[in-house]
């Protein structure tokens, strides 16, 4: 299944599996854990898989996936947005501000390399020494090639109870991010079906 590191970090925010919501950016601890996780996804330069989080990364994060968050409701809109966002969504103008100036915050340029007997590659020159700025502006730029690209046009709220997520639709039928979500929205219209309606009291 194809990954993009937008919709990964949108679905930092997942049902608890007990009615709430979990954050998976929860500790510093938990931020480390998850860039390196993503260290097949972001650019070579950025060494993900070496990165080690603190508090200011974590909070610049944690504010980059409140704006992308905001621009999927706006990209699945009219349909409803994620039930984790409905009561705390930042408004779509300042998502969008706050997107394009983090992509802005560290400038990178292709440099291509060719060996004379071998296969030419590509890689990033920055002059950004930091690499919290790094990730930080990776993530955005992956963001907007996510929602600038074909993928928005399929990208959905799950509809299953208690679920927070986003997904890009694979398939023509698909309303659900995971079968197992099916499932639970499957049982749920079944009860909601069969459910014995009481009578009026006294009966």
């Amino acid at each position: 299944m194809e990954r993009w590191p937008a919709l990964e970090l949108a679905s930092t925010i997942r049902h608890d599996g007990d009615g709430g919501v979990a954050d998976d950016l929860a500790t510093v601890e938990d931020v480390t854990r998850w860039i390196r996780a993503q260290d097949d996804l972001l650019p070579v330069h950025i060494r993900a898989g070496e990165l080690t989080a603190d508090d200011n990364l974590r909070q610049g994060i944690i504010e980059l996936r409140g704006a992308v968050r905001a621009l999927f409701a706006r990209a699945v809109s009219p349909a409803p947005p994620s039930p984790a966002d409905a009561r705390h969504l930042m408004p779509a103008d300042k998502a969008l501000a706050h997107l394009n100036a983090t992509a802005a915050r560290e400038l990178v340029a292709p440099q291509l390399d060719w060996p004379r007997d071998g296969t030419p590659t590509a890689r990033f020159l920055t002059a950004q020494s930091d690499p919290h700025i790094g990730v930080l502006a990776a993530l955005a730029r992956a963001a907007v090639d996510f929602l600038s690209g074909p993928q928005r046009e399929q990208l959905r709220a799950c509809t299953a109870p208690r679920c927070v997520r986003y997904f890009v639709k694979s398939h023509g039928r698909q309303e659900w991010c995971k079968a197992s979500c099916g499932n639970r929205a499957r049982a749920a219209r079944h009860y909601k079906r069969h459910r014995v309606t009481p009578g009026p009291p006294g009966d």
